[in-house]
């Protein structure tokens, strides 16, 4: 099944460079600010295309069944997003004023398992209830949050590090909890809290997040957690799977 990413919800505030009568003209800073979104878009499926394929390569690690079938259906995914945003950077400047798609929802499960293959078997953890497991969530956009909070877990966290996936339903949301063994400083809380992405490429993959959970009507937090590490939490309402 093809999935939509969540590109042009997150550009829906971008005005294209021919705009209609009424609408206010695209500034410098509009144009800056979709060129770093696009390299930063672009860098998520490239690294984790390359952290599979050196996966599949290493024959240190053992990888069981549903690793090789998680990890070819994550790739697939991310080929499929990286066709998606070629066809956005070089369509015309008004592709940014289409209307967004409705999103596919899948089982959470699945992209929980698709986004823990990033993770090598031996620094894994993963848990997620039964109910989390299945709820239906926002394919491409929740997929890719999910890989974006586990790429920032691995290129941030302690090298050795575990890093954990882990879902449960509270409420009428559910949880997704993205650990690993860093510390919460003062860059990610004032990621997390900043309105508009700082100059540079610093916080704008958590910034990209906010907006994709934005999108659905979620929210994205941060927790110490004790004796030691950090946890993302993505919080995302509870959806009813379409009839």
């Amino acid at each position: 099944m093809r999935v939509r990413h969540g590109l042009r919800d997150l550009l829906r505030g971008l005005h294209p460079i021919e705009s209609t009568p009424g609408e206010r003209r695209p500034t410098e800073a509009d144009s800056e600010l979709l060129l770093r979104v696009l390299c930063h878009e672009f860098r998520t499926p490239v690294s984790t295309l390359t952290s599979l394929t050196r996966a599949l390569a290493d024959e240190r690690r053992e990888l069981t069944s549903d690793d090789r079938r998680a990890i070819s259906e994550l790739a697939r995914d991310q080929a499929a997003h990286l066709q998606s945003l070629l066809r956005d950077a070089t369509a015309s400047t008004g592709a940014l004023t289409l209307t967004s798609q409705p999103e596919p929802v899948v089982a959470l499960a699945g992209i929980l398992r698709e986004a823990a293959a990033l993770v090598p078997a031996g620094r894994r953890r993963a848990r997620a209830t039964r109910r989390a497991a299945s709820c239906p969530v926002p394919a491409g956009r929740t997929r890719q949050v999910l890989v974006n909070l586990v790429q920032n877990a691995l290129r941030h966290g302690p090298p050795n590090g575990q890093v954990g996936l882990y879902a449960t339903v509270r409420g009428t949301g559910v949880s997704i909890l993205v650990t690993d063994e860093g510390r919460v400083d003062d860059a990610l809380l004032v990621a997390l809290r900043r309105p508009a992405p700082a100059v540079g490429m610093s916080g704008l993959g958590l910034w990209i997040a906010r907006q994709l959970v934005a999108t659905d009507g979620g929210a994205l937090r941060a927790h110490r957690l004790r004796p030691r590490g950090v946890a993302l939490e993505v919080l995302l309402p509870l959806v009813r799977p379409p009839r």
